[in-house]
């Protein structure tokens, strides 16, 4: 069932929006930001999220093997590829592990035991050096070095996106039958800075993105979770357009947009969370696609661009707040994912929400 949210989208609308995704992908799989644009890991998942949203499972799983199928040996990828080759060859943490969170996605809503099965290996790899890249205070260093050692500057919004991708890594290695005590160990320490240890993170704070992610990640709960988006509310959200990109420039962005909303669907607030959806709404275009951003000072959209990872983004929210696919809670429930204190090794790795099946290794 695709989701709706009344009043705000309805589900023609929001077929249309994965149409336009789909619209983008190249006859590879690979699932750019718009065709002929660049194409990053993270933001190619997203997209292949909003795929498999829709039903379109054959395309989101075409975009997963692709991406499987360029993964280093050390487990990493290029920060950028365009044409199918490596245009930034740097390796980014946060893209090593995002992988993990499509796959556990793709296993909610279609229980493809062959395609999990399939992707096990290259999430293994990619989170196998995550944790390689931990820190001594529990962070995670953002790129490799060219000597393959971590950068000892640590991302925030990243971390927090990894801290989500180690636990749906957990969750595969439980149904892979493959228990990774490393991970479980490497996530609890990172929970454990997210949320008490902000000096093990570059200072980022004008970006809303560092604001709400340890609440969308999953690190941040509870009434921990409404505070910390009631500290910054005003700072970075323009009412009835949607949520600033940086707190000192007036852009508002779609993506930032509906991951706010992601983060206040995490933190039970609801209506909160629909509003800033339909704020953001102005960036529709006609096609069912989504502008990135505006810059509302100058009444200008920029760039001057319509991305697949911000429909993504919209179709992701969606699905979150209507509850229309087997996954809308992995964004919207911190408790839909194994538990990330601090276990005894193995002590996750037979956790499987609902009695799933089990895939081979």
């Amino acid at each position: 069932m695709l989701p709706e949210l009344p009043g705000v989208l309805t589900g023609d609308q929001l077929r249309a929006t994965v149409a336009s995704i789909a619209a983008e992908q190249d006859a590879d799989g690979a699932l750019p930001w718009f065709r002929g644009g660049q194409l990053d890991p993270w933001d190619s998942v997203e997209a292949a999220m909003a795929l498999d949203i829709g039903g379109a499972h054959d395309r989101a799983a075409a975009a997963y093997r692709w991406l499987a199928a360029r993964q280093r040996p050390d487990g990493s990828w290029a920060a950028e590829y365009r044409a199918g080759a490596e245009s930034a060859p740097a390796a980014e943490s946060n893209h090593a592990g995002y992988l993990a969170v499509g796959a556990w996605h793709s296993w909610l809503i279609t229980g493809d035991e062959h395609l999990a099965t399939e992707l096990w290996p290259a999430v293994r790899r990619g989170l196998d050096l995550v944790t390689r890249m931990q820190l001594a205070g529990g962070a995670i260093g953002w790129a490799l070095r060219p000597d393959g050692t971590a950068d000892d500057t640590a991302l925030l919004t990243g971390n927090a996106s990894l801290f989500q991708a180690l636990r749906c890594g957990i969750a595969l290695a439980g149904l892979a039958g493959d228990a990774q005590p490393d991970w479980e160990l490497a996530v609890a320490d990172l929970g454990a800075a997210l949320r008490s240890r902000p000096d093990a993170f570059a200072d980022r704070s004008r970006y809303s993105m560092d604001w709400y992610y340890p609440v969308l990640g999953g690190a941040v709960t509870g009434t921990a979770a409404g505070e910390r988006l009631a500290a910054d509310w005003d700072r970075f959200v323009v009412p009835g357009l949607g949520a600033r990109c940086v707190s000192d420039r007036p852009w508002v962005t779609g993506a930032e947009t509906c991951e706010l909303a992601l983060a206040l669907a995490a933190a039970g607030q609801r209506d909160a969370a629909v509003e800033q959806v339909a704020a953001m709404q102005h960036l529709r275009h006609d096609d069912g696609s989504y502008w990135t951003g505006y810059v509302y000072a100058d009444d200008a959209r920029w760039p001057v661009e319509r991305t697949t990872w911000t429909a993504a983004a919209v179709v992701l929210a969606a699905d979150a707040l209507s509850g229309a696919t087997p996954a809308s809670g992995l964004f919207s429930d911190p408790s839909a994912l194994p538990p990330a204190g601090m276990p005894e090794p193995g002590q996750h790795a037979g956790w499987v929400p609902g009695g799933a099946g089990t895939v081979s290794p």
